[in-house]
């Protein structure tokens, strides 16, 4: 009898450890899952789009491997990733179907847009020079930083600086198929264009120099098709100035909320993913 409390005792007491162990873990699973019910935090997540390139590679060759029979595509392990900060495919495919399970059409909603943001990306936007490689461009993440032009406001987009200070230089090409959308002249963009992807990303490319050609509304445009040259237009009312920063192309990524607003994406983390994606051009 006294055998049987003595393998007992430890016995209960390592059961009662390992249930907390379990109980902790899925607290944390659980409080980490929660997240998409908060919409902000999930809407701010999914805005910032941290996500590191090897990562979304790892998700793309994922969603490629069938061996496993799951169906989730790399936007399904992106939410999930934005949402729980896990790497692992198992734990994102736990991820992912209960976040599924939590509320379908808000997850459906939150796929959505970083399918528009993903999808359709296909070039950099700044070839590179085969005739001098010394004309190279340079971003970091400046995402919501301040800007004061036209109201104190964040920054909505990515800036690509021209390591030699000339207007109308470097070429820009459009990283996506689509439609134009918008052209022209605006005070904070300058010279600008914007194009809508097939789904239903908007890229937006500002402060150029001139266009490719006379663009007009509802032209369709091809990956990596010239629009124009990079230069420093902007920031006034007047039509045509220049002058009021360094040489640069600004680019801004959007998407349609259900609402019919546009929603502000992050930049960045797409120009990373397309770094090794440049064309090449004879300028300079």
């Amino acid at each position: 009898m006294n055998s049987r409390r003595v393998w007992f005792i430890p016995m209960v007491i390592i059961l009662l450890v390992l249930c907390n162990v379990s109980l902790i873990s899925f607290c944390r699973d659980m409080g980490k899952w929660n997240r998409l019910m908060v919409r902000e935090e999930a809407m701010d997540r999914i805005r910032a789009q941290q996500v590191p390139i090897k990562l979304y590679d790892d998700f793309i060759s994922w969603e490629k491997d069938q061996k496993r029979g799951e169906e989730f595509s790399r936007y399904d392990y992106l939410l999930a990733w934005l949402i729980s900060g896990e790497e692992k495919r198992e734990q994102l495919s736990w991820y992912a179907k209960r976040l599924k399970a939590v509320k379908e059409d808000q997850y459906l909603e939150y796929t959505g847009y970083l399918a528009s943001v993903w999808t359709d990306l296909r070039y950099f936007p700044v070839p590179v020079s085969t005739l001098n490689e010394k004309a190279e461009v340079s971003f970091t993440d400046s995402w919501m930083f301040e800007r004061t032009f036209g109201g104190k406001r964040g920054h909505e987009g990515t800036d690509l600086m021209a390591k030699i200070n000339e207007r109308g230089r470097y070429p820009v090409v459009s990283m996506t198929a689509g439609v134009v959308e918008k052209i022209g002249w605006l005070p904070k963009g300058g010279y600008r264009i914007g194009i809508r992807a097939p789904h239903g990303g908007y890229f937006y490319y500002a402060h150029l120099y001139d266009y490719a050609e006379d663009f007009q509304i509802g032209d369709t445009v091809e990956a990596g098709e010239l629009l124009g040259f990079m230069g420093d237009s902007g920031y006034s009312e007047i039509e045509g100035t220049v002058g009021n920063f360094d040489v640069h192309l600004h680019v801004g990524v959007y998407v349609n909320q259900p609402d019919g607003t546009e929603m502000s994406i992050n930049a960045y983390w797409p120009l990373k993913s397309l770094e090794n994606k440049k064309l090449q051009y004879p300028f300079y």
